[in-house]
């Protein structure tokens, strides 16, 4: 009886290619991202791009505190106006029968709610030209 075992023409599994790095060199703080191409050995275009802040980054460093809504937002606390746009949202899909609206039907939301661009912007958008502030009628 010929069973997998007793095989003998089976081919074997290739053998466990070595790290080209280790532990050590990982935690030695030496890192890639920081070497010049030069250093690190690349010799293909430079893909680096100078300053890419928006100002919408997550991260925050030392110093840079959450402004108090978001910190009670964070905690499970909304403000009134983060309250009133997640219920104007559910309403939104409950009566259009929408499990997730576009975005473009978020920002109908929002101006049905009251609000209006009318300050220029604090947030760097890349290719993205800034609209016409509306006016408020008197």
């Amino acid at each position: 009886m010929d069973t997998p075992e007793s095989r003998t023409d089976q081919p074997t599994p290739p053998a466990p290619q070595e790290h080209v790095r280790s532990v050590v060199d990982r935690r030695s703080g030496l890192d890639r991202r920081r070497k010049t191409a030069a250093e690190s050995g690349y010799t293909g275009p430079e893909r680096r791009v100078g300053e890419r802040r928006t100002g919408l980054e997550r991260r925050r460093g030392p110093g840079i505190r959450l402004s108090e809504e978001r910190k009670a937002a964070e905690e499970g606390e909304m403000t009134a106006e983060q309250f009133e746009f997640i219920k104007a949202i559910e309403a939104y899909k409950r009566v259009n029968k929408r499990l997730f609206p576009t975005w473009t039907e978020v920002l109908e939301v929002v101006r049905q709610l009251g609000y209006r661009k009318v300050l220029p912007r604090e947030i760097y958008l890349e290719n993205v030209p800034e609209p016409e502030p509306m006016k408020i009628p008197a």
